[in-house]
């Protein structure tokens, strides 16, 4: 929502020819867990721009922030270090929100630097959500030692492991506001009953079965 507000990072919204404010988004005021950006010490936030998600780690005790991008290993262009940028900044006015410390002072804040942690990353081109997702459950922050990440990339076919159950979550959450009636207008392809392929242990769907373009 803030970088529809603030196309490009512009750190001056040329819709409401104001700087980013929190108040300036209520609906979002209650999702604000206050407790929890204030006392622990590393917050993940995932960010999508431009169609590509890739997560930021802060650390609220040092006070500085890191990238792990699924694809980039740097800032890919000009544009995404403004956005980082604009983001750090973001970030930082929440924790203030919230109660906490800026991540850093006065004009400062807008200048916040988060460089790229070095991690291996996606093998496809449309990928880096379950990525981001899946970085969120198992990343050990205090492991990035040096701007590296250390691990055992996992095989494409455990990543297409990893879609299928974050869409089958996602779709049937209850948070899902649209799932019934998603449901409902699919009756022309909905089975009364499961078929004995859906229901065989040896019907998987992967990356081979994604039509891209």
């Amino acid at each position: 929502m803030a970088l529809s507000d603030h196309p490009n990072g512009e750190f001056v919204s040329p819709k409401t020819k104001k700087e980013f404010r929190v108040e300036a988004y209520p609906s979002f005021i209650p999702f604000i867990d206050r407790k929890k950006l204030t006392s622990h010490p590393y917050i993940f936030a995932p960010v999508c721009y431009a169609g590509h998600w890739w997560l930021w780690l802060i650390n609220t005790r040092k006070r500085k922030c890191q990238i792990l991008d699924p694809l980039h290993k740097i800032a890919p262009t000009d544009e995404r270090k403004t956005i980082n940028k604009f983001t750090g900044y973001v970030f930082s006015r929440l924790i203030t929100y919230a109660g906490g410390k800026p991540l850093q002072k006065a004009e400062r804040e807008k200048e916040i630097k988060s460089p790229y942690v070095k991690i291996s990353g996606q093998k496809t081109s449309y990928d880096c959500a379950v990525y981001v997702m899946k970085w969120m459950e198992i990343i050990e922050p205090e492991n990035i030692k040096k701007g590296k990440y250390q691990w055992d990339n996992w095989p494409q076919e455990e990543v297409d492991h990893y879609r299928v159950e974050y869409a089958s979550r996602i779709l049937f959450s209850e948070m899902n506001t649209q799932r019934d009636q998603a449901i409902r207008e699919s009756s022309a392809i909905r089975l009364s009953k499961p078929s004995s392929i859906l229901l065989s242990p040896f019907c998987q769907i992967n990356s081979a079965d994604i039509k891209t373009g």
